[in-house]
């Protein structure tokens, strides 16, 4: 059998999962850790409990 001596030039898709939205989905992650750690560090009070969905007493 022999080998195919040409390589398929695909392009990225423009949508869906590619390698740009998984890298910016990951730094939109990381940003709203540290958002969160930072209200609650800040707050004295966890996520839920500063915005208003769970009471704490």
């Amino acid at each position: 059998m022999t080998e195919p001596n040409q390589v398929p030039q695909a392009a990225d898709p423009k949508m869906g999962f590619n390698t740009y939205a998984e890298r910016l989905n990951g730094r939109a992650a990381m940003i709203g850790f540290i958002l969160a750690v930072g209200i609650e560090f800040i707050t004295g009070k966890g996520l839920l409990a500063w915005l208003g969905l769970i009471d704490i007493s």
